[in-house]
């Protein structure tokens, strides 16, 4: 599932090519991804034309000159493609844009798990869940201090409060094991094991990872004028690294422990406590 850094690799990109260009026609492929109503956004879509591309949380936001945004929750398989009319569609294609510039901008998804949104702006929070979803992790209004005073708020182990997007939006499963083992916390230890310069130290940790990890992450997406989805995370430090890896701090062997139907990975050296388990 994309998480900010490769929301905002892919924010970048979009941005670069977008701004202007008009809507020409519009294909909706597989009509219940629109939320909204595929008819409605079909026929009123064409002849606006795209300003900036936005960021909130897990979505991303295609601001209009109609005072609208068009907003698209890839979820965990959705893929954007920028391209020609006669380039390769992605399987399971849902919606396609043909531009004013002779290009092309599609959303194609596996499991067809994603949600597209055509609202205005000022609506923008009749998406389902919109109001009840925390701050995003880079918003600047989420201060050191408020961070304190919201995290104190959740009981349970640490790694599953980073990971609530009622809590925090933008960070999943993948960049909390970055997160924690920059701030040398084990995953599975519980909020209230930890005391407040632990949580200063993660809120730091936190924005330290997203400020490494988004140029990284850029740098293996985007390939001229394609995104490339493949091979996006092959910097990361601990994630799925267990087995033969070893922790670049301390040289001992990254622990992969699969629960939940999902994995976490740490270092036990650096990364000490949490139940027996683990």
């Amino acid at each position: 599932m994309p998480e900010i850094p490769d929301l905002e690799a892919i924010r970048g990109f979009l941005n670069e090519r977008l701004p202007g260009q008009t809507v020409d026609s519009v294909e909706v492929k597989i009509p219940h991804v629109v939320r909204t109503g595929a008819t409605a956004l079909a026929e009123s879509l064409p002849g606006d034309a795209f300003g900036e591309t936005e960021r909130h949380g897990k979505f991303l936001l295609f601001t209009l000159a109609s005072g609208r945004v068009l907003a698209i929750n890839p979820m965990l398989t959705g893929r954007f493609q920028y391209a020609s009319p006669d380039a390769k569609r992605q399987g399971r294609t849902c919606l396609r844009l043909s531009l004013s510039g002779g290009m092309e901008l599609r959303y194609a998804d596996f499991r067809v798990m994603g949600r597209i949104y055509l609202l205005p702006l000022e609506e923008i929070e009749a998406i389902p869940n919109w109001t009840a979803g925390g701050p995003d992790l880079l918003d600047p209004a989420l201060t050191e201090e408020v961070w304190l005073e919201r995290i104190r708020k959740y009981r349970g182990r640490i790694k599953n409060i980073l990971t609530k997007a009622e809590f925090v939006q933008g960070v999943g499963n993948a960049y909390s094991d970055e997160i924690l083992w920059e701030a040398r916390i084990n995953p599975f230890t519980a909020r209230k094991d930890l005391d407040e310069e632990d949580l200063r130290r993660l809120f730091a940790c936190a924005r330290e990872v997203m400020a490494w990890a988004t140029p990284l992450a850029r740098e293996r997406m985007v390939k001229g004028d394609s995104l490339d989805y493949r091979e996006r995370r092959d910097f990361f430090r601990v994630h799925r690294l267990g087995g033969d890896a070893l922790c670049p701090r301390d040289g001992a062997k990254i622990t992969d422990i699969d629960a939940s139907k999902k994995v976490t990975s740490f270092c036990r050296t650096c990364q000490p406590g949490g139940p027996a388990f683990s």
